[in-house]
């Protein structure tokens, strides 16, 4: 076959390959060799990595190899003797022993004659290493490019001398004088290849790859993070060798570039694929690097497992020829237990199916030829249908017996997508990489097809990663050149392997055949498909290819295209296949037909044979005759034993002890993720959400069709209580009102969607949350059906959901919500991966994040328990079921799979429960998993006295079958009187649940529910039940389990068309909660459950991008541990030691170490008797107290309770509300966490809740789920995530291990699309490139269905809810503050009121004789929570449609334009120019007056006084800020009620940048720099004086158009920048009475105010005007006298033509307003005060007064300064605090006056004194102010004595006379503050105060300042 192209294969490469299999072979101990061709075309990763590595500098190469032969001995190295050199020769280096010159240096030039089949390399001497010793070599025994098959030995020439026939490398390296010191080693010193340039001149070349398998692995993984140039083969030149140098590990991304750009994506992924890289034993010394810089890369790895080549350098080293990687390869030698992967790895499921829509299938299919004809009754002499994949080329038509063979069109979209360049590759340039070959691809699949197992099915995405990485290291070179962009010219370089031609095809596939036993059968033609078609069917007829499963017909001549196809004739193969291509429908109308038509009758004839006594029905019927009624009262016995309990008390299981629902750490972690997406979508520019608009929340879930989902979600969210904290509802909630928030998406959904969507629209300032519950399901496009039959609900969600009013409602954001979110991450997802919230990690590096005592556990963990080291593993399969399953499919091949696999286990079920009912020659015709499932559930309910029990779940998808097995389970259980014992329950989707009334009634008892008509809703009210729950359904619909769920059998699951989420979702039943404090047994808990749900199979937390790879376990053992052998419980005999365990743990909880180590035999052969005998003893022991030992599967007997504490815990009663319909929520929740009590341990439901069930699978999907690929990625996980998507390409890289939930997203993002039936299909053609929902999130955790106390995701969706609602009441709230105004002298019953109350403006006459109130000003810092009113001021984060251009931000815009403008004027105080600078705004410039030309700004424009108009405010209004640049309320758009204004915010330099930022459109004045550090008194000064000075230049510029002066509007507004609100009272006189009023405070508009201000009479006779500061306890004094002359601050109008004498003191840091206020009283101008108007201060946490930090100036570590510290005595060495002088001065005086004034501490009528300045001291020490300016308004001190004196930087006004008109208390003190120590001493003369005043030298302090920081002094004295 194919011999006359033999010789044509008889090359170089060939002879090396098949040199190194011999060689292999006969070093191997292994029987079989490896087929040749793995090592010729499968060894892709190898040659990747041998080219990774790269090459180094000569010295480093020398060192590593040196440092290799160190590690691989344990010996000492041993220094070698050279020979000496013949007398006489030549012995100098670079010349060999005739004298000759070898240096290339020298001969460079000169001719060389080489050999045939020789090269020229350069050999590196110790002795010159600035030199090349040029040599001949024959390249046999050179390797090829990728450092592989180069020929043991050495043969080489001199081309000195020309002296031939060098046979060793010790002899060469003599002749040539290398003079070695260590053994001569041709891989260690020749190192370069030599090439003739362009001029003719030998030069150095490329580096002679040396290194091995072992090696390279290790130089790969070290060495991908630093910067390496590779050198491409046929390159020449002094550059061919550019050494590179690695660079540190802080340093990846220097000086490489672009080159290290591409090294980090495509090598590092590589390498990572190596879960334990090592080399030596030891890992790779960057392997922690590439662990860090994993999660950063920009696409995964695209290669798989690096499978090992070629045999090792060494000869004492154990190298198998076998072994599939070099990673398996050191695993090996760390643990030779490990078993050969190349089964688990070659895939063990069919997803063919899955790629079928990736291109057209009709083309293929056209056939052409002559027909070839199928034989009749084929399938009933193949027993299975041949599945026919076509390959390449033309397939022949078909004709004849059609309907049993099926054809396929997968494996040619297969080839032909692995034929088209990927996107990835394109920029590469694709007319240089050509793709891969059809030959290529067809020796592929011939080898993949050889190395597949009998029971192993080809898997499509094994195939197409194979493709990828031969593919991509052929072509390695090229890719690196593209990458590296070398700018120079590159000749075409050749392919790393040397291509296949069409004529080597058939030899080489039949050879790859040849050694895998008549596996694989290849058949040549000669001229077209059709003949070998005839001859496959022709051998099939005649028995010949019964061994073969796979037949390759191949035709392929020398001048035309290949024609191929591949046939499936293994039965068990093509079964699985033929089954995996029928759609969910399909497969439901093929089991239905079956069903219907009688098909199965043949079935059930067949198993009635099997029992030699005789029909099982005549055995059940025999067997209910002769035991009727007396098993019964046996089984029961303990059933109704609880049910009587005497009035003594007998002991009760406290299992349903009640824990209350609360919210989990992990479930409010995971809302406020969600609301912090939601805010960050609000705070956004694209203004998608207006959080601000929205007044409360409404919400609507969704859940799929399912009545127990329906219900359940109903049961949570009524306990959950969110419907009374929203406001949605009131107290007395109905059931009927709970439904109108959850919907079930069937077809009566759409009236309730409709109202949903009408109740937005006219609802515009809710904020509906659409919550899509387990949205994984039913994501079909509204336009295309796969379920005809179901047309009205299958794509409801795209219809509902994707609605166009869905979309564009500004009010509703959707959620979907699910554990599986692979089909909504596709390349056309709604959803941006920015608004992906998944479920965090439980810990950090061993850290418990969130201190929660249950742990979750899922699929990692039920993969970690098969591992070796657990005496149970969770996860099963049942050999004998399968055996029986295989055999029967092979003798009724026409019936379906699923019908064989739910008939076989119907007959075990039924003969395990006659086995324990006393039959026990049926445990013959049962598995021991079946056995074991039904005899602890038996007996369950006999070992609680309350009769709790297990449940065991029966998934059954087919709902036909489901009925038929339901059928059957029931009538067996009844003829074996078992009706009492346990209840057999149908869980059809579509239904509620029906379980008879004896349970009901025992659930009502244990649940406490006393309402005659309750029944159970939900499967988790089903706990403690004794029950089969057949589980039907094609999926799973988000039903939960309870608590008491043991055996999740999964055995019936179809497996032939499994992809990620299906096979995920299934096992998803079985996930569980565990309490973290009870102590499992090590086959649930591996010491620590630190499994992350999020991660494919290890840690992973992305809050701290830390990835640890494994569990704690695996950290322990340095070996990697092997699986255990005892998942298959009936493997090696008729059960095995872990079946058996779990068998007696189950059917005797307490046994003695005896009990546990009997025969298996003799316990399987124990009846139901025995067990119950055996029981009663036990028990006997316990209540005689005798000392019992308890099993390892029980807590130790330390967590037990004594007596007393069981009769306590006993008696605990658990109350139930009547009054809700879900009465069971009493009933139910996760069991206690302390200890269970000794007497109740026996109750199975205790124990089960403490550990997760136990999972039966079937062997495919075992195999999957337990295979991991060499990176340690569990097989599933790189399955098709989902049915409806497809792959983007076949050329895309594998995943992770180390993925995080977020790369898996990005990941599927770009590597999957949807197909035309998903409803995300054609979000791709919306017109706009961004096709995210902007509205639209997606939360994914693990799946968890026992989740009675809301331990999931619902859970914290209904807490998201909770929390969004506070927040956006928070949000319309703001916290103000409400202080009281003290010590007010006016008398509330006083008569004399100098305005009436209705008055709106003052009179001015009346007002000059209105005397001034006297109040105190400090104030109590109290505040109050108030709803935001429509006039508020904002922050920056509001927004809202109608500010949008006031604040600049609108993207309709562009961002406003600003130009700084500086104003310069001269201040005689200050004693130089102050220089202010203004940012105006385009849209603002019209309030300024600019010069022309030049621009240059002149003045501020000022209205006159006579202007009036309703939309314009004419006072200025100024703001000075600090540290608010994102707090501070400048948004006045609606507190002016859109009015124009001018606004200006006054802010510092430093700040001028980020307050641009925040505010674009608004008016900044800039003050100077020197003013950096000031209080708000500096800007206070300035604004005023800047105000002067602008309105004189406004009067000069209005004067000369014939204004007059005093026409010109003086008052300006100071504002602070918390005001958030305005206040109007109302007064009503419409009592009886003149003298009745009633008045009422609303909020206005700033607007309204302001303009009701500027309209008063004669107001620019009034220097302030203020308003009331609001408080909730207005005084009613206030509202009678409308206007007060008294203390203004806060929000005032300032008149700064009045007050142009009077300043702000620009050092003042507080209370700077109190101080003018006074300073503008004493001048005799006119305070008024607006009692009608108030105004309230939003309490803002930064910024203001608290921008000033005092910290000390040694130190920069911030530690906290009491006030006490502010000040010291001088010349001390107090430690200088870094804060301004004044700011220490008043900080200390507010909290520690009392030491400088002890006898006014709260002496309120003996102030102390304080002379032409206020400062605040305290709320315990009166203050009383005297200006000593002339004709200045003071209060009569006549008579009143003083407590103390202030001096505060006296100028020349205060004399030493104006002193002695103040009367002192004896002991009085003064206090003098002055700016130095000589000041000090010169006022203490000129006042003359040491006439009255006695001081002491240690009464001398200073605020506590360094000397350049101008400290003050104080001076303290005590009156004589």
């Amino acid at each position: 076959m194919g011999n006359s192209y033999a010789g044509q294969l008889k090359t170089t490469r060939f002879e090396e390959v098949l040199h190194n299999s011999i060689e292999a072979s006969l070093r191997s101990n292994n029987l079989v060799p490896r087929p040749i061709f793995s090592q010729l075309y499968l060894e892709a990763e190898q040659q990747l990595s041998s080219l990774e590595a790269g090459s180094r500098a000569d010295n480093e190469e020398e060192e590593e190899e040196e440092e290799e032969e160190g590690s691989e001995s344990s010996s000492p190295p041993i220094s070698y003797q050279m020979k000496p050199p013949p007398e006489g020769c030549c012995t100098t280096d670079g010349f060999c022993q005739a004298g000759k010159d070898l240096r290339l240096v020298s001969i460079s030039n000169e001719h060389i004659e080489v050999p045939s089949g020789f090269l020229l390399v350069g050999a590196k001497s110790p002795n010159l290493p600035d030199h090349l010793l040029v040599c001949a070599v024959d390249k046999r025994f050179l390797p090829d490019d990728n450092g592989r098959n180069a020929l043991l030995g050495f043969s080489g020439n001199c081309v000195g001398c020309g002296k031939k026939g060098f046979c060793y490398f010790t002899e060469f390296s003599n002749h040539i004088n290398l003079k070695l010191t260590t053994q001569p080693k041709k891989q260690k010193h020749l190192k370069y290849y030599l090439v003739r340039n362009a001029q003719g001149a030998l030069t150095k070349g490329s580096v002679i790859c040396w290194k091995g398998a072992e090696f390279r692995s290790r130089q790969s993984s070290s060495n991908t993070c630093s910067s390496t140039l590779f050198q491409l083969p046929e390159s020449s030149g002094p550059s061919g060798s550019l050494s590179n140098e690695p660079l540190p590990a802080t340093n990846t991304n220097a000086p490489a570039g672009t080159q290290q750009t591409a090294a980090a994506t495509d090598h590092i992924p590589s390498t990572a694929a190596f879960s334990s890289a090592v080399y030596n034993g030891k890992e790779s010394p960057k392997q922690q690097l590439l662990k860090n810089n994993l999660s950063g890369l920009t696409r995964p790895s695209v290669l798989g497992t690096l499978t090992n080549s070629g045999p090792p350098k060494k000869r004492h080293k154990g190298w198998s020829p076998e072994s599939p990687s070099s990673t398996e390869t050191w695993n090996l030698q760390l643990n030779p237990q490990v078993p050969n992967r190349i089964k688990s790895d070659g895939g063990s499921l069919s997803t063919l199916p899955h790629s079928a829509l990736v291109g057209p299938a009709s083309s293929p299919m056209v056939g052409s030829g002559e027909p070839v004809s199928v034989p009749d009754n084929l399938l009933k002499i193949c027993k299975a249908k041949p599945v026919i994949f076509k390959g390449h080329g033309n397939f022949p038509y078909l004709c004849g017996n059609l309907n049993d063979v099926i054809v396929s069109p997968l494996l040619y979209t297969c080839y032909r997508n692995s034929q088209s360049l990927s996107r990835a590759y394109e920029q590469y340039g694709a007319s240089t990489i050509q793709p891969i070959s059809e030959e290529m691809q067809l020796l592929l699949t011939v080898y993949y097809l050889v190395q597949l197992a009998s029971d192993q099915v080809p898997l499509i995405e094994d195939l197409e990663q194979i493709f990828m990485r031969s593919w991509r290291e052929s072509h390695l070179s090229e890719i690196r050149q593209y990458q590296q962009a070398v700018p120079q010219a590159f000749s075409q370089v050749p392919s790393q392997i040397a291509p296949v031609t069409s004529a080597q095809l058939t030899w080489l596939a039949g050879l790859a055949a040849s050694s895998c036993n008549d596996s694989v059968h290849i058949i040549e033609c000669s001229y077209s498909l059709a003949e070998g078609l005839s001859e496959m069917f022709k051998l099939l007829v005649e028995g010949k290819l019964i061994k073969t499963n796979y037949v390759v017909i191949l035709c392929a001549g020398r001048n035309r295209a290949i024609d191929s196809c591949i046939v499936i004739t293994g039965k068990y193969q093509a079964r699985v296949l033929s089954e995996s291509m029928l759609t969910p429908s399909d497969y439901q109308k093929e089991v239905n037909y079956q069903l219907v038509t009688g098909k199965v009758e043949t079935l059930g004839s067949f198993f009635s044979t099997l029992c030699p006594e005789g029909d099982i029905d005549f055995l059940l019927d025999k067997f209910y005759q002769e035991n009727q009624g007396h098993i019964s009262s046996s089984l029961s016995a303990s059933i109704n034993k609880p049910m009587t309990l005497n009035g003594i008390g007998a002991a009760v299981c406290t299992s349903y002890d009640l824990e209350r629902h609360q919210i989990r750490p992990f479930q409010l972690a995971v809302a406020q993720k969600l609301l912090s997406h939601i805010c960050s979508i609000a705070d956004s520019s694209t203004q998608n959400l207006d959080l601000g608009s929205f007044e409360k929340i409404d919400f609507l879930i969704c859940v799929p069709p399912s009545e127990v989902t329906y219900q359940q979600t109903l049961f949570h969210l009524w306990h959950s209580g969110i419907l009374l904290e929203l406001g949605l509802e009131k107290e007395h909630l109905t059931k009927q009102r709970v439904e109108q928030y959850v919907m079930k998406l069937d077809v009566e959904a759409q009236i309730k969607f409709k109202i949903f969507l009408q109740n937005s629209m006219q609802n515009p300032h809710t904020l509906f949350v659409l919550i899509h519950d387990h949205a994984h399901w039913d994501l079909m496009s509204a336009m295309h059906s796969l379920y005809p039959q179901t047309e009205l609900s299958t794509g409801l969600v795209d219809r509902l959901l994707n609605c166009r009013e869905v979309k564009e409602a500004p009010n509703i954001v959707t959620l979907h919500v699910t554990s599986f979110p692979y089909a909504l991450q596709t390349q056309h997802t709604h959803i941006s991966p920015y608004n992906e919230i998944h479920w965090p990690s439980s810990y950090s590096n061993g850290v418990d994040l969130y201190h929660e005592n249950k742990k979750y556990f899922g699929l990692s963990e039920f993969i970690e328990s098969t591992l070796s080291g657990h005496s149970i593993p969770l996860l099963r399969y049942d050999s004998s079921f399968e055996a029986m399953v295989m055999a029967l499919g092979k003798r009724f091949p026409r019936l379906h799979s699923a019908v064989i696999r739910t008939f076989v286990l119907i007959q075990h079920y039924s003969a395990a429960m006659m086995a324990v009912c006393g039959l026990s020659q049926m445990k013959n015709y049962t598995s021991v998993e079946t056995l074991e499932i039904t005899q602890n559930l038996i007996n369950s309910s006999r070992q609680c006295p309350s009769g709790h029990g297990l449940m065991v779940v029966l998934r059954i998808p087919c709902t036909p079958l489901a009925a038929v097995a339901y059928e059957r389970l029931y009538n067996v259980r009844e003829r074996l009187a078992l009706e009492d014992n346990f209840e057999i329950i149908l869980g059809n989707p579509n239904s509620g649940i029906t379980i008879g009334k004896h349970f009901v009634e025992q659930l009502k008892v244990w649940q406490k529910i006393e309402d005659v008509d309750w029944k159970p809703q939900t499967y988790l009210e089903l706990e403690g039940l004794p029950c089969i729950l057949i589980f039907s359904g094609m999926d799973p619909q988000g039903e939960s389990l309870p608590r008491s769920l043991r055996y999740c059998d999964l055995r019936l699951i179809n497996s032939s068309s499994l992809v990620r989420t299906t096979l995920e979702q299934e096992l998803g039943l079985a996930a569980y909660f565990v309490s973290s404090e009870i102590h499992t047994d090590k086959a649930v808990v591996n010491d620590v459950l630190e499994s992350d749900p999020e991660k494919l199979s290890s840690t992973d937390n992305e809050d701290e991008e830390v990835a640890t790879e494994g569990s704690t376990s695996e950290k322990r053992s340095p070996m990697k541990r092997e699986r255990s052998r005892s998942h298959d419980s009936a493997s090696s005999s008729l059960s095995s030691k872990t079946s058996i365990a779990a068998f007696c743990r189950e059917s005797s909880p307490l046994t003695t170490t005896g009990d546990t180590t009997k025969s298996p035999h003799h316990v399987l052969s124990s009846s139901a008797e025995e067990a119950t005998n055996n029981y009663e003893r036990q028990k006997q022991k316990v209540d005689k107290g005798a000392q019992t030992m308890i099993s390892k599967h029980l807590p130790p007997p330390t967590e037990q309770l004594d007596t007393k504490q069981n009769i306590k815990s006993a008696q605990i009663s658990i109350t139930s509300s009547s009054s809700s319909p879900f009465s069971s929520s009493s009933s139910s929740s996760a069991s206690t966490h302390n200890s269970f009590i000794l007497q109740t341990s026996q109750c199975s439901m205790t124990k089960a809740t403490k550990q997760p069930p136990i999972v039966f699978l079937p062997k495919l999907v075992y195999d999957i789920i337990t295979s991991t690929d060499s990176s340690g990625l569990p097989k599933s996980s790189s399955l098709l995530p989902y049915h409806s998507v497809m792959w983007a390409s076949s050329f895309r890289p594998l995943m992770s291990k180390m993925m995080t939930c977020t790369e898996q997203s990005l990941y599927y993002r770009q590597w999957t699309v949807p197909k035309p039936i998903h409803m995300d299909y054609n979000n791709r053609n919306e017109g706009r490139m961004d096709a995210f929902h902007p509205r639209r999130l997606l939360l994914s955790g693990p799946p968890q269905v026992c989740n009675k106390n809301k331990i999931g995701k619902t859970g914290a969706y209904l807490q998201f809810l909770s929390i969004l609602s506070r927040m956006l009441i928070r949000l319309t709230e703001v916290d103000v503050y409400d202080e009281e105004e003290i010590n007010i002298n006016i008398k509330e019953e006083s008569d004399q009121y100098y305005h009436q109350p209705g008055d709106v403006w003052p009179d001015l006459e009346t007002y000059r004789s209105m005397s001034r109130r006297q109040e105190d000003m400090y104030t109590r810092r109290q505040t109050t929570r108030m709803r935001l009113s429509k006039y508020a001021a904002y922050n920056t984060y509001h927004h809202c449609e109608q500010c949008h251009q006031y604040m600049g931000f609108n993207p309709r815009y562009q961002l406003y334009e600003s130009t700084l403008h500086a104003f310069a004027f001269s201040y005689s105080m200050l004693g130089e120019e102050i220089q202010l600078h203004f940012i105006i705004p385009k849209s603002k410039e019209h309030h300024f007056v600019f010069s022309q030309p030049g621009r240059q700004l002149e003045s501020m424009r000022l209205p006159l006084v006579t202007d009036k108009s309703e939309d314009y405010i004419k006072s200025p209004t100024f703001t000075p800020t600090t540290g608010r640049h994102e707090h501070g309320l400048f948004n006045l758009y609606h507190a002016m009620d859109g009015a124009s204004h001018l606004h200006v915010l006054v802010v510092k330099e430093y700040e001028m940048a980020i307050y641009k930022k925040y505010w674009p459109n608004h008016i900044m004045l800039v003050l100077p720099s020197i003013f950096n550090g000031a209080g708000v008194g500096a800007a206070h000064f300035l604004i005023k004086e800047l105000s002067y000075h602008n309105l004189e230049l406004e009067r000069n510029r209005q004067e000369e158009l014939g204004i007059k002066p005093q026409d010109i509007w003086p008052f300006i507004v100071i504002s602070d920048d918390s005001c958030v609100m305005w206040n109007a009272v109302e007064v009503d006189f419409s009592g009886d009475r003149k003298s009745d009023y009633t008045w009422t405070e609303r909020n206005v508009s700033l607007k309204q105010i302001l303009q009701h201000i500027e309209a008063t009479p004669n107001v620019t006779h009034y220097a302030l005007i203020g308003m009331r500061k609001w408080a909730s306890k207005t005084n009613s004094a206030e509202i009678k006298e409308p206007f007060s002359c008294c203390h203004v601050h806060d929000f005032i109008m300032l008149n700064v033509d009045l007050t142009q004498n009077v300043q702000y003191n620009q050092n003042r840091f507080t209370c700077d307003d109190v101080d003018f206020n006074l300073r503008v009283h004493s001048a005799g101008l006119l305070i008024c005060r607006f009692n009608h108007f108030s105004v309230m201060k939003k309490q803002i946490a930064v910024g203001g007064q608290r921008s000033f930090h005092i910290k000390s100036k040694v130190s920069d570590t911030p530690v906290s300064v009491s006030p006490a510290q502010y000040i010291c005595a001088p010349d001390s060495k107090h430690t200088f605090l870094a804060a301004p002088a004044q700011l220490l001065l008043e900080k200390y005086l507010q909290y520690h006056s009392h030491r400088f004034f002890p006898l006014s501490l709260k002496n309120y009528s003996h102030p102390v004194l304080s002379v032409d300045c206020y400062l605040n001291l305290g709320p315990q020490i009166a203050v009383c102010y005297v200006s000593s300016r002339p004709h200045s308004l003071n209060i009569s001190s006549s008579g009143l004595m003083f407590s103390g004196l202030l001096l505060y930087l006296c100028d020349s006004f205060v004399v030493a006379s104006f002193l002695k008109k103040f009367h002192f208390l004896k002991g009085a003190t003064l206090c003098v503050i002055c700016q130095d120590r000589n000041s000090l001493r010169q006022t203490v003369v000129r006042l003359e105060l040491e006439d009255e005043w006695q001081f002491r030298l240690r009464d001398e302090f200073q605020t506590a300042n360094a000397k350049e920081d101008r400290p003050l002094f104080f001076l303290t004295g005590r009156h004589i």
